[in-house]
């Protein structure tokens, strides 16, 4: 957990390219670290398959601003807190992955890095919205096989596309490309180019 501490403390994330444009939607997602039997593990999310995007998926707690939201870090707790019912005053930002969109959207994502000092509890899944509530150890992440990446689209538009295999689920797309980065600048590896 230092390291990760080390690595993010402050951190600003590259902008996403749509940054700036007129109609650009902002979002936040938060990756909650924390120590469960002596490993870091991760907080995520298996979407509800009752929402009309991205349904299924794993991915981070988190999503669109709102106008009452003071902030980014704001909208990433409040999001966090409505999906899981973490309070915000456990969680320690640390700071940012680069910012990231996909390529159907017109939203781009700023994920906050975040560490709790301790396993969360009293965790309850809004039946809305989430399926599941994961605890995402690092060293699934890191196991030989988790990991790969297809290339998507035509020529003109290929993309890389990244897949973690953990047990019971497949994490992949944006939630992916944060984890590879985060993995990169935690396990001090060369520059990700996912995010560039």
């Amino acid at each position: 957990m230092e390291r990760i501490r080390d690595v993010f403390t402050g951190r600003v994330g590259a902008p996403a390219w749509v940054e700036g444009r007129d109609g650009a939607r902002p979002s936040a997602v938060l990756a909650a670290w924390f120590e469960r039997d002596g490993e870091p593990h991760v907080l995520c999310t298996r979407r509800s398959w009752e929402l009309r995007t991205h349904r299924g998926e794993v991915s981070f707690p988190g999503g669109g601003a709102d106008p009452d939201d003071v902030d980014l870090i704001h909208t990433a707790l409040r999001e966090t807190r409505e999906e899981v019912n973490l309070h915000p005053g456990a969680v320690e930002i640390l700071g940012e992955l680069d910012h990231l969109t996909t390529v159907t959207s017109d939203r781009f994502i700023v994920p906050y890095v975040g560490v709790l000092d301790r396993r969360p509890v009293g965790l309850v899944a809004a039946e809305s919205e989430v399926e599941a509530i994961l605890e995402v150890p690092l060293s699934a992440l890191l196991h030989p096989d988790a990991y790969r990446e297809e290339r998507w689209g035509p020529p003109a538009i290929d993309f890389p596309v990244v897949f973690f295999e953990i047990e019971g689920d497949t994490i992949w797309g944006a939630t992916g490309a944060m984890l590879r980065q985060f993995l990169h600048l935690v396990l001090n590896l060369p520059s990700d180019p996912i995010h560039r």
